[in-house]
């Protein structure tokens, strides 16, 4: 298929890079640091080689999430998103941006966002995950967007009306002893979608989509194994007649079914797909890579392949994320 749009796609700048070097063995870190340094080079010849028109970059991962103290993630963000900007412009045709945001500060979020959307035209944001504050525990507390903090932020999301993208990061290391002797299920085995999945959760039950039911939160990897799973979180002891323990009015279907976005990036596999399509419908499923950690190749050839309706393909491979991220306008 050509014309495709891809949307978790990374780069990193060098004050980030080292974010990423545990996440492949050290015999292949060369290689994934010329991946994530390089915007027009390489990537620009894997993209034509494999039908995709556009991507949709972000920073690496945790990058500003893992920065406590606000004053470097806020600096941090916005070099980032200058240095993406920059890059943008060499290819316009090609590349559209996610602002990185230090959400460790919800107003310095805010303010960064509508500076990227408004000064930098960029289409949305991309987070790396719960953030942490040099206020709060010495940095050693997650936070997640679902606190009442948050809501001023949420409100300038909605407002600015660009899709949110809520993306992996390991708990941290107190949060992490269930995988203790196993650290193969750290990362994108296992931990990432564990814990991107509860981050989202939260944000439904918090009542969030409530009070701002205009939002889109986008999640990767098929959905982070949420889509499996709905019937069973809406019905845990259906038959037992208790009131919900969480401030949201409605089941959570309705608000993943509604709120939310997700793509097929780093997971390539058909059954999986088709299960998503089944549970959300191929208008809230789209096509990405989730380079330079994948292969596009792999991506590619796997979707354009992949035992879904013509119909369905161009939906998720371009046509989605065209008018989700107002690419076409």
């Amino acid at each position: 298929m050509q014309g495709k749009i891809a949307l978790e796609e990374h780069f990193a700048i060098p004050e980030t890079l080292q974010d990423s070097a545990g996440f492949v063995p050290g015999t292949y870190w060369d290689e994934l640091q010329k991946r994530l340094l390089d915007i027009q080079d390489v990537r620009l010849k894997l993209m034509d080689d494999n039908g995709i028109e556009t991507m949709i970059l972000s920073l690496n991962a945790p990058a500003v999430q893992a920065i406590p103290e606000h004053k470097r993630a806020i600096d941090i963000a916005r070099r980032a998103n200058d240095v993406l900007a920059e890059e943008i412009a060499k290819r316009p045709d090609r590349f559209r941006g996610f602002a990185a945001l230090p959400l460790q500060d919800p107003d310095a979020a805010a303010e960064e966002l509508r500076r990227c959307v408004t000064e930098l035209g960029f289409v949305g944001a991309l987070v790396n995950g719960f953030s942490q504050s040099e206020f709060v525990d010495d940095g050693n507390t997650p936070l997640y967007y679902d606190l009442p903090q948050y809501r001023s932020f949420w409100a300038e999301v909605e407002r600015l009306d660009v899709p949110f993208y809520l993306h992996p990061r390991n708990p941290l290391e107190q949060d992490a002893r269930i995988y203790q002797g196993h650290p193969w299920l750290l990362g994108p085995t296992w931990a990432f979608a564990q814990e991107t999945a509860v981050h989202a959760l939260r944000l439904m039950a918090s009542g969030l989509f409530d009070e701002h039911p205009g939002l889109n939160i986008v999640v990767g990897h098929m959905g982070e194994g949420i889509p499996a799973m709905l019937w069973r979180i809406d019905n845990r002891n259906a038959w037992v007649d208790v009131p919900a323990t969480y401030p949201a009015k409605r089941r959570m279907v309705d608000y993943f079914t509604e709120n939310f976005h997700i793509t097929t990036s780093g997971n390539f596999r058909t059954q999986t797909l088709i299960d998503a399509l089944l549970e959300l419908g191929s208008e809230r499923v789209m096509f990405s890579t989730d380079w330079p950690f994948e292969n596009v190749d792999h991506a590619a050839n796997w979707f354009d392949s992949a035992s879904i309706s013509e119909a369905d393909r161009l939906k998720i491979g371009r046509s989605n994320a065209a008018a989700l991220f107002k690419l076409d306008r």
